[in-house]
C-alpha cells in the first residue's frame, strides 16, 4: 500500500492548505488549481445565463413550455454530438475545447444584439443554455479525466469540484446585482468574456501537463481521436452502457422529485401565504430561495470537507451508493408522511450530495475509459442522456397529470426508481474496480474494448 505523503509547509505552503480538503502531492498544486478555476468560472458562467434565461423564457413562452423544453434539449442534442464526435476525430483537444467554446461565446454575442433590438429569444434562449451547459461542463471534465491518471483523479478530484460548487453560488450572487442595473442581455456578455478567459487557463494546464511524462502518470498526446461512433462506443462496452442507463435513471427521479415539490408548493400556498401575510408570488419566492440557499450551502461545506475522505476511507463504490440511498430514505418518508416539510429536506439532501459526492464520484469514473469514451462517449451521456431522462420524467408528468394521480403516486413511482438507481451504483462499482485490478495504472481499456467481458484464447 502506497504510504501517504506528509508535507510542511514551509517546503510545501500551498498543497500543504490543499492537504485540508483532499491529499495532493508535491508539484500538484498549480494544476489541480488552475482545473478549480476553469471550472469557476464555467459555472459563473453557466449560473449567469441562468438567471437570464428565467425572465426571457417565462414571460415569452410561460412554466408549461418551460416544463416540456427538455424534448427539445433531447432532440438537438443528438445532432450536437454527432458533431461533437466528428470535430473530436479531426483537431487535438486544446484545439477542440478552442473551437467549443468560441462558438459559444459567439452566439452569446449574437443573443445579446437580437435581445437588444427586441427580437423574442426565450423558447430559442432555454434550449440553447441547456445544450451549452451540458456540452461544456461535460468537455471540462473530459479534459481534466484526460490530464489525470486514475491514482491522481480520485486523489485531486474533489479539489477541482470545490471550484464547481463555489461557482454555482457565485455565479447566482453576482447575476442578482447586475441583471438590476442591466437587463438579461447585460448577463450574456459578461458570461461571454467569462467563457472567452478559460482558454488560456486550458492552454497553461495543457503546458504544464503534456510531455511531463513520468512512469506513475503518462500523459496523452493532443491528437485527434480515433474515427469511433460515440453512440456505437456506448452499446458496444457494457461499463458505458451501465453508465449511461444510471444516469437516465437519476435524471428522471431528480425531475420528478422536481414536479412533486413544486405541486405540493402551489397546492399548500394560498393559505401558508395568508397565514404569513405575503402574497403567493412572495411566499413561493421565499421558499426557493430558502431552498436553494439550503443546497448550495451545504453541497460547497461537503465538498469541501467530506468528499474527498468519503471517496478516500469508504472508497468509489461505497460513495456512488450513498446518494441513491438518500434519496431513498427521502422520497421512502414523504411517502410515508406526504408533508412538503418532509419532502422539503429529502430533496435538499438528495440534491446536496448530487452536485458534491456524486458528481465528483461520477467524474472519477470516467478515469478508466478511453480517450475516445472520455471525449465521446462522455458527451453522449452527460448531456443527450440526461436531457433524456428529463424528457422521460416530462412525459411522466404528463401522464400523471390526465391520469389525475396524486403525488403519492409520484413518490411511489421514486421509491421504485430508487431501488433500481441503487442496485445499478453497486453494479458499476463493481466493474470500475475490475477494471482498476485489471489495469491498477495502465491505459485506459481501447476504444469500445469491455474488460468485463470474457477474453477470447489466440486462434
Amino acid at each position: 500500500m502506497e504510504k501517504k505523503v506528509r508535507l510542511k509547509f514551509r517546503e510545501h505552503p500551498v498543497e500543504y492548505v490543499l492537504g485540508l480538503f483532499g491529499e495532493v502531492r508535491p508539484g500538484e498544486a498549480p494544476t489541480v488549481l488552475l482545473l478549480a478555476l476553469n471550472v469557476f468560472l464555467l459555472l459563473t458562467a453557466y449560473y449567469l445565463l441562468k438567471v437570464a434565461r428565467e425572465p426571457l423564457i417565462l414571460l415569452g413562452g410561460g412554466a408549461a413550455v418551460k416544463s416540456y423544453a427538455a424534448v427539445g434539449q433531447a432532440v438537438l442534442l443528438i445532432f450536437v454530438t454527432s458533431i461533437y464526435g466528428w470535430l473530436s476525430a479531426r483537431v487535438g483537444r486544446v484545439m477542440l475545447i478552442a473551437i467549443v467554446t468560441l462558438f459559444f461565446a459567439a452566439n452569446l454575442a449574437l443573443f445579446w444584439l437580437l435581445g437588444s433590438r427586441g427580437v423574442p429569444l426565450g423558447i430559442p434562449f432555454f434550449l440553447w443554455v441547456g445544450v451549452f451547459n451540458t456540452v461544456t461542463i461535460a468537455q471540462f471534465w473530459s479534459f481534466a479525466a484526460d490530464t489525470y491518471s486514475d491514482e491522481q483523479g480520485k486523489r485531486l478530484f474533489p479539489i477541482i469540484g470545490i471550484g464547481s460548487s463555489i461557482g454555482a453560488v457565485g455565479g447566482a450572487t453576482i447575476a442578482r446585482p447586475l441583471v438590476r442595473v442591466g437587463s438579461p442581455f447585460l448577463l450574456m456578455l459578461v458570461a461571454a468574456a467569462i467563457l472567452v478567459s478559460t482558454l488560456g487557463l486550458t492552454y497553461l494546464i495543457n503546458r504544464r501537463e503534456v510531455g511531463s511524462d513520468s512512469k506513475d502518470a503518462p500523459k496523452p498526446k493532443d491528437e485527434p481521436l480515433a474515427h469511433d461512433n460515440a453512440f456505437l462506443l456506448i452499446l458496444r462496452d457494457r461499463y458505458l452502457l451501465l453508465f449511461a442507463i444510471l444516469i437516465l435513471v437519476l435524471n428522471i427521479v431528480t425531475k420528478t422529485g422536481d414536479y412533486v415539490l413544486d405541486r405540493m408548493l402551489l397546492t399548500g400556498a394560498p393559505a401558508a401565504a395568508h397565514a404569513m401575510g405575503l402574497t403567493e408570488a412572495a411566499y413561493i419566492g421565499d421558499f426557493k430561495a430558502r431552498y436553494f440557499e439550503w443546497i448550495n450551502s451545504a453541497g460547497v461545506i461537503l465538498q469541501l470537507f467530506a468528499v474527498s475522505r468519503i471517496i478516500k476511507y469508504a472508497g468509489l463504490r461505497a460513495a456512488l451508493v450513498l446518494v441513491p440511498l438518500s434519496s431513498l430514505a427521502g422520497y421512502g418518508a414523504a411517502l410515508a408522511a406526504p408533508l412538503i416539510g418532509v419532502l422539503f429536506v429529502g430533496r435538499i439532501a438528495e440534491s446536496t450530495l448530487d452536485y458534491s459526492l456524486s458528481n465528483t464520484s461520477r467524474q472519477a469514473l470516467w478515469l478508466k475509459t478511453s480517450r475516445e469514451a472520455k471525449y465521446k462517449a462522455k458527451q453522449v451521456i452527460d448531456t443527450f442522456v440526461m436531457r433524456a431522462g428529463d424528457s422521460l420524467s416530462a412525459g411522466l408528468v404528463w401522464f400523471g397529470t390526465r391520469a389525475a394521480l396524486s403525488p403519492r403516486a409520484f413518490l411511489a413511482v421514486n421509491v421504485a426508481l430508487c431501488v433500481a438507481w441503487t442496485g445499478l451504483a453497486v453494479v458499476l462499482g463493481r466493474m470500475y474496480a475490475q477494471r482498476r485490478e485489471a489495469s491498477p495504472e495502465g491505459p485506459a481499456p481501447a476504444a469500445g474494448l469491455d474488460p468485463s467481458r470474457p477474453k477470447l484464447a489466440p486462434a
